[in-house]
């Protein structure tokens, strides 16, 4: 009697106690979290690469710092990305007052 019991417990718990798969997520990550894609962040992070990984960053906004893609497939040099410009926002050369070319920033603008 005492030596079924336990088997037929520790079965009928096994299904409930089995971890959802390491690649299917059960929540968007937050914000240094790991990732494959944007769309495994919460809303307002992208997912980027970080040395040789890539985790969820967050979306830049007006004035931050941001980086001007200048030949398509270059994004997948950089040992560090950056997000995109939030909605409503463009990656342009930051106006400065002085020689036109005294800075190469770019940063995030409104249209």
């Amino acid at each position: 009697h005492g030596v079924a019991e336990p088997e037929e417990t520790g079965t009928e718990a096994l299904p409930r106690r089995t971890p959802a798969p390491a690649w299917l997520p059960t929540a968007k990550g937050e914000e240094g979290d790991f990732c494959l894609r944007s769309s495994d962040c919460a809303a307002g992070l992208c997912c980027a690469r970080h040395f040789w990984s890539k985790i969820c960053k967050p979306v830049l906004r007006e004035g931050q710092v941001c980086t001007r893609q200048r030949r398509k497939g270059s994004h997948g040099l950089e040992i560090f990305q950056r997000c995109h410009c939030a909605e409503g926002l463009a990656c342009r050369l930051q106006r400065e007052h002085g020689p036109a070319d005294a800075s190469r920033l770019h940063t995030c603008q409104r249209h």
